[in-house]
């Protein structure tokens, strides 16, 4: 068993080829599962759809449990954010056949994990040059767009009128995109309290995602690189030495030429 679950801690964590291959991997089947998540949200819930969901469930709970498995701290790994977001997507594949309730708009939080998987983002930070340089952007525009989902996909069970389909998906995403951005054309408005309360939830939130977002993008990027002295991790793409102690710093890069 020892040498089972070392094998699996080397597949998750290692840096060997095959290791980082299955990241890759897993990372493709996060993104092909938002998207599948996203899309079948307005569509009805029928048989082949709620096969895939059983065999997206299980796939979700294997890999869920190996993480769980050789974390050296589970309490210290369930109470990381994109493990909860986990957590929460399993119950809502679990429950929404079992209690015949709606909770697509909870699948969608998969999205978290795109941008949590330190090891994921260690291959990327090696491996692709612009993700080195323009992380915090990235990860700010992928937390923007994972809101912006779930709010549209909430919008539309909670909100719009029984099940319209495409077109009352498209209506969602409007409103919550008009109502994030304080634009407020008035075609769409929120009439309830409870709507009332969720605009306004849309906006404080959605706005400070927004501002995070443009400040990454518009002040100098900074590379992830931690200092093996004072463990700064955020340098100036051309450093040399740490800021803080003075530290020599060796961060990969391809040079000007």
């Amino acid at each position: 068993m020892e040498l089972l679950k070392a094998r699996v801690s080397e597949l998750y964590t290692g840096q060997t080829p095959t290791a980082r291959r299955l990241r890759y991997w897993l990372i493709l089947f996060d993104l092909a599962t938002v998207v599948y998540f996203i899309v079948t949200v307005p569509l009805p819930a029928t048989p082949l759809i709620r096969v895939v969901n059983f065999a997206l469930a299980v796939l979700i709970a294997i890999d869920f449990l190996c993480r769980l498995w050789i974390a050296d701290n589970r309490w210290r790994h369930l109470g990381q954010i994109y493990v909860l977001a986990d957590l929460l997507v399993l119950l809502s594949l679990v429950l929404d056949p079992l209690l015949h309730l709606d909770l697509t708009f909870l699948r969608i939080l998969r999205g978290v994990r795109l941008g949590r998987s330190e090891y994921l983002l260690q291959d990327l930070r090696r491996g692709w040059r612009f993700f080195r340089e323009n992380e915090d952007a990235l990860v700010a525009a992928l937390n923007l767009v994972v809101f912006v989902f779930v709010t549209t996909s909430a919008v539309f069970i909670f909100f719009a009128e029984p099940r319209r389909g495409a077109s009352g998906y498209v209506d969602s995403l409007y409103y919550t995109v008009t109502t994030l951005t304080t634009t407020g054309y008035g075609d769409l408005t929120p009439k309830t309290p409870v709507e009332k309360v969720a605009a306004v939830a849309i906006m404080v939130i959605g706005v400070s995602l927004f501002l995070r977002l443009a400040g990454a993008v518009f002040t100098r990027s900074r590379v992830h690189h931690p200092c093996p002295r004072c463990g700064l991790t955020r340098h100036d793409p051309d450093a040399v030495h740490c800021k803080h102690c003075g530290e020599m710093l060796r961060i990969e890069t391809e040079g000007a030429g």
